[in-house]
């Protein structure tokens, strides 16, 4: 685990609906290690103080339930991700990915209803 201190550069939507933050530090000791993170899926905790040693042990012990996955994202995510590039190729006719999104999950789950 990383601990630094840093600022909040910009924030920022995106397209699919997530939120981007850029954030600043001074702290090169662990510029390797944040190198070594870039595109993984990462649990961050902010705080405008120090953080606190029980706060540093509840981030330690949080699990979200992705660690064990080979990719570190979720299935779910991992589908959206998907959607999003078949979207982008050829957006069915969906001027936003949300309602590309929502109207192939509803095809996923209407197929799967069919089955029972």
């Amino acid at each position: 685990m990383i601990i630094l201190d840093a600022q909040v550069e910009a924030i920022a939507t995106r397209k699919d609906k997530t939120v981007k933050v850029t954030l600043g530090t001074q702290e090169m000791r662990d510029v390797g290690e944040l190198f070594q993170l870039q595109n993984q899926l990462v649990s961050v905790g902010i705080s405008t103080g120090q953080l606190t040693d029980d706060e540093i042990e509840l981030l330690r012990e949080s699990k979200f339930g992705i660690d064990q996955m080979p990719t570190g994202k979720s299935p779910s995510q991992r589908l959206r991700g998907v959607l999003w590039h078949i979207w982008t190729n050829d957006n069915g006719g969906f001027d936003q990915f949300e309602n590309f999104y929502n109207h192939k999950i509803e095809t996923i789950i209407s197929h799967f209803k069919n089955q029972l």
